[in-house]
């Protein structure tokens, strides 16, 4: 598989990496964990929902006897901004195979009271013990070679405060998904991109938490513009995948009453689809 065009000189690696630290939580006492949320995963000033979902799935991978994250569905039920959060996690089953827990993230308001951001319902096991037998209709995505993809950095200069995260990712987006920065959005509710983190790090089970909510929305295709803040996040993990870049592909097939679906498919360098995704998302129309 092709590398990033600008790759980093010393590649991070994963337990120590920015990544790690920015989703890093600090145990308060069993089950409650501080941490701060950076400033650097920020999209219009809100912070990212995968971000946040990685955060959550991190907590929660502390909590439960099984480390890897299988099934995540997440309810965002207020924008969470930079700055100081609690995380309260709860075991609601555990057994041989998997484990069952829920967290909820908490953040204080102008008024000092406490808000609740994000709801999550989470089940655990172990990736490495699944069976390799593998039966699937699944294809990769078609995308372009890298240095036919273009990213961030090919465009003109953001605005001011708006896209903090794209600093911190390996982000190549197809040409054909790209129409919306051109101002001719091809009507077509499809985002495609080579996706990775800037200082280099492979991918693990809670970086795929991020990869499935980091690429430009497909409203953007669709010929609509500003947030797209996420109602209901639903995460499989199917793998553990292999080191190098992934592959995204996101659609829509349906926009009504002012709601879309995206269906997300990560797969990784050795052509395996490693997570899959659906999320119920607001459009401010018009």
């Amino acid at each position: 598989m092709p590398e990033a065009a600008s790759a980093p000189a010393v590649r991070a690696v994963i337990g120590d990496s920015e990544f790690d630290r920015d989703t890093a939580v600090t145990p308060r006492e069993p089950g409650v964990y501080d941490i701060d949320l950076s400033a650097g995963w920020t999209i219009i000033s809100a912070v990212n929902g995968g971000y946040l979902l990685a955060v959550l799935g991190r907590a929660l991978a502390d909590t439960l006897p099984h480390a890897d994250p299988f099934t995540l569905s997440a309810h965002y039920l207020t924008a969470s901004q930079p700055g100081p959060a609690v995380v309260r996690t709860q075991t609601v089953r555990t057994g041989r195979t998997l484990s069952t827990g829920q967290a909820s993230l908490f953040q204080t308001d102008g008024q000092g009271r406490e808000v609740e951001r994000i709801r999550l319902l989470a089940s655990y096991g172990d990736l490495d013990a699944l069976p390799d037998d593998v039966r699937t209709s699944a294809v990769p995505p078609a995308i372009p070679p890298m240095d036919q993809c273009f990213g961030p950095e090919d465009g003109p200069a953001p605005v001011d405060g708006s896209s903090a995260i794209t600093d911190r990712l390996m982000l190549k987006l197809d040409p054909s998904t790209l129409g919306w920065a051109l101002g001719k959005p091809s009507g077509k509710g499809e985002m495609r991109a080579w996706f990775g983190l800037a200082d280099g790090r492979d991918h693990d089970p809670l970086s795929l938490l991020l990869a499935v909510d980091a690429l430009p929305p497909t409203a953007f295709e669709l010929g609509l513009k500003g947030w797209v803040p996420t109602v209901e996040l639903t995460v499989h993990v199917r793998s553990r995948p292999a080191p190098g870049p992934l592959r995204v592909s996101i659609t829509t097939r349906n926009l009504a009453g002012g709601f879309l679906e995206e269906d997300a498919e990560v797969w990784d360098s050795a052509d395996r689809l490693v997570a899959q995704s659906r999320q119920l998302a607001r459009v401010r129309l018009g």
